[in-house]
C-alpha cells in the first residue's frame, strides 16, 4: 500500500459567475521516500489539489478519496486534520515571508512548531533541535541566527527556514509548493540539495508543485502533468522527458530554452487554457493542439495506458502504439499544412 493514494479527486468552488471546477478526476499514488512532481501552467489546479488534501481550500466542494497511511483525509474531521498537518504532512509555501510571522524570531517559531505536536519536549530541547535543523539546511552560525527575525534573512535563507520548520517533526510527507520561485539559480540548487538530503536521511515522501521543468528533471521520480484541472499525462521522469505521449507535454518541453539550442527562438504553446467555469466536454487541449482531429472535439479522453507501460498514462486520443502515433502526428501536420496552402 502506498503512503498516499488519490482517486478521482474533484475540487470545485461556487462563484458569482458559476461553478469553478478547479480539479477534475485527479488520481495518483506516492510511496515513502519518493518524489512526485505536479507540473502545468498557472491555473491548472496544481496547488488547490494538494491544499484540499489538508483542508486548506476554504469554501471548496471536494469529492473522491485521498488515503494517507490508511486515513481518508477528505472525511477526517478538523481534530484529526490538526494532528496530521505539520506532524505527518509538512508544507512549504511559495512565499516564505508571508508564511513566517514577521513579529516573532525564527527560532521561536520552530520551537512552537515542535512543541505544538509534542508537549513532552522541553523548550530548551526544542530550541536545540531548532538550531540543529537550521544548521542542517545550510544556515551558517545557526545558534546565533536562531534569534533573528524573518526580515533579517534573504529569500533563499527564509526558504531554508521554512524547510527546517516543515521537517522539524520529521513528517512522512512534504508538500513543496513552488519552493524555488523567485530564487536565483545558485540558491535554487542549494534549496533543492537541502530537500534531497533531508529526504535521504528521513525517508520523507515529497510532492513538488512547480512549473519549472528543470527542477522537475533534478528532483522527481514520477511526474503528473495537469492542464485545465485534469491530468494530461503521468509517467516516470525519464519516460516523460524522452518518451512522452501527450501533445501538451510535448509543447511544455518544446518551450524550454535549451531545446532549440543557441540562437533559436522559443516555441510557446499558442492560445490560452479554457475557463474552469463550465469546462467543455471535449478534450480541453484541442484548440491548442497541432494534432487535434474530429474525435478530440467531440469527447474528453480519460487517462489510458500508453506504449504498453502500466505506469505511463495519457489522456489523449492519439494511438497508444508508439509507431502508429508517429504516423498519425505526421499525417495531421501534413493535412493542416495542405489546408493552409493558398488555392
Amino acid at each position: 500500500m502506498s503512503l498516499l493514494e488519490i482517486r478521482d479527486l474533484e475540487v470545485s468552488f461556487n462563484t458569482p459567475d458559476g461553478v469553478v471546477r478547479a480539479v477534475r478526476g485527479l488520481s495518483f499514488d506516492l510511496d515513502r521516500g519518493k518524489t512526485l512532481a505536479i507540473v502545468g501552467e498557472s491555473g491548472s489546479g496544481k496547488s488547490v489539489s494538494t491544499q484540499s488534501l489538508t483542508g486548506l481550500s476554504r469554501g471548496a466542494h471536494v469529492t473522491g478519496s485521498a488515503t494517507f497511511d490508511g486515513i481518508d483525509l477528505l472525511t477526517a474531521d478538523e481534530h484529526q486534520l490538526r494532528g496530521i498537518r505539520g506532524a505527518r504532512i509538512g508544507m512549504i509555501f511559495q512565499d516564505p515571508l508571508s508564511s513566517l510571522h514577521p513579529y516573532y524570531r525564527v527560532g521561536w517559531q520552530i520551537v512552537e512548531m515542535i512543541r505544538a505536536h509534542d508537549r513532552s519536549v522541553s523548550k530548551r530541547a526544542a530550541r536545540d533541535r531548532a538550531a540543529q535543523l537550521l544548521s542542517m539546511v545550510g544556515i551558517p552560525h545557526a545558534k546565533d541566527r536562531i534569534g533573528d527575525f524573518p526580515h533579517q534573512f534573504s529569500g533563499g535563507m527564509r526558504q531554508r527556514v521554512m524547510i527546517a520548520m516543515a521537517m522539524s517533526v520529521e513528517p512522512d510527507l512534504l508538500i513543496a509548493d513552488e519552493p524555488t520561485t523567485a530564487l536565483d539559480v545558485t540558491v535554487q540548487a542549494q534549496v533543492l540539495a537541502v530537500m534531497r538530503k533531508l529526504q535521504d536521511e528521513m525517508g520523507t515522501a515529497i510532492i513538488l508543485i512547480t512549473h519549472d521543468l528543470g527542477v522537475v528533471a533534478e528532483m522527481s521520480d514520477e511526474i503528473v502533468v495537469m492542464y485545465a484541472g485534469q491530468v494530461m499525462e503521468r509517467a516516470s521522469r525519464r519516460d516523460l522527458f524522452y518518451r512522452h505521449h501527450h501533445p501538451y507535454t510535448e509543447g511544455l518541453l518544446a518551450s524550454l530554452p535549451a531545446q532549440g539550442g543557441k540562437g533559436t527562438r522559443l516555441s510557446p504553446i499558442k492560445g490560452t487554457p479554457p475557463s474552469s467555469i463550465n469546462p467543455p466536454d471535449r478534450c480541453p487541449f484541442a484548440p491548442r493542439c497541432p494534432y487535434a482531429f474530429d474525435k478530440c472535439w467531440r469527447e474528453n479522453p480519460l487517462p489510458r495506458v500508453v506504449f504498453g507501460d502500466p505506469s505511463h498514462q495519457s489522456a489523449c486520443w492519439l494511438s497508444t502504439d508508439e509507431a502508429t502515433r508517429r504516423e498519425e502526428r505526421a499525417r495531421m501536420v501534413a493535412s493542416k499544412l495542405s489546408a493552409e496552402e493558398p488555392a
